[in-house]
């Protein structure tokens, strides 16, 4: 494994319109080291989603190159890609993305039967990472029973089900309340604190403060790339009472 999760050089994003080719991303340049916590700010039409798409590999630079945990994506198969994408990156969305007509739980493990894990195995799994999010109790229920905060504290414990060294948040906080954000913030915080690396999208200034580095962009280029001021909540109680543990590399 890499120090380096990302490492990005001279990217350029163009897609074909019926006006012609439209420029969405254009010379980027970002280099983010393992364990960082990253912000990605700017209005919107920035290129800020495009982006975060690329290093989801969801989408194909047009030029450029792009190394994910040190390997180039350009050179890797689609079997390939999609190995190292379910191995190496956790997945959090401003609409949740759950499937309403499964349990917690199975939304939960739904990533390991993709990987062929046994049912025991994923349930186990699922169940411990409920337990992290403070959701245990909610295990059976429908992603209609219970809260959005909730169904997002649901959203990052699928998240982290194949233990993953990077997630990436496109708006997380983007549809809660500013208690509830908070909340769901701290816990980014604590993923942080164990080694996750996590590249977040917001255009909160409160929410961007959380994160060590604050990256902007306009038009398509990274206009400024600099350390913050961070937001640090003190650790939990249910950390200081040794109530989280480690499995794997990812806390429980």
């Amino acid at each position: 494994m890499s120090d380096t999760v990302i490492s990005i050089e001279a990217l350029d994003k163009s897609y074909q319109t019926s006006a012609g080719s439209f420029p969405a991303l254009k010379e980027v340049t970002l280099s983010i080291a393992a364990g960082e916590f990253v912000a990605i700010m700017g209005p919107s039409g920035s290129g800020k989603s495009t982006f975060m798409n690329i290093l989801g590999c969801l989408d194909k630079p047009s030029a450029g190159r792009y190394l994910l945990d040190g390997r180039d994506v350009e050179n890797l198969g689609k079997d390939e890609l999609a190995l190292l994408r379910n191995r190496t990156i956790g997945f959090v969305f401003q609409g949740y993305n759950l499937l309403q007509r499964m349990s917690l739980l199975d939304n939960v493990a739904l990533p390991l039967i993709y990987c062929g894990e046994e049912h025991e195995e994923r349930n186990q799994r699922a169940h411990e990472l409920l337990a992290k999010v403070g959701l245990a109790d909610k295990a059976a229920s429908l992603p209609n029973q219970i809260s959005g905060g909730q169904q997002q504290r649901v959203a990052i414990a699928r998240a982290l089900i194949n233990h993953p060294r990077l997630i990436l948040a496109d708006e997380p906080t983007g549809n809660l309340d500013s208690h509830t954000s908070e909340e769901i913030m701290s816990l980014f915080d604590e993923l942080n604190r164990e080694g996750i690396t996590i590249v977040l999208v917001t255009h909160e200034e409160d929410i961007a403060h959380h994160a060590q580095r604050q990256v902007r962009f306009l038009d398509g280029r990274i206009v400024s790339d600099q350390a913050t001021p961070r937001v640090m909540p003190p650790v939990t109680e249910a950390a200081k009472s040794g109530a989280i543990h480690t499995f794997n590399g990812v806390a429980s």
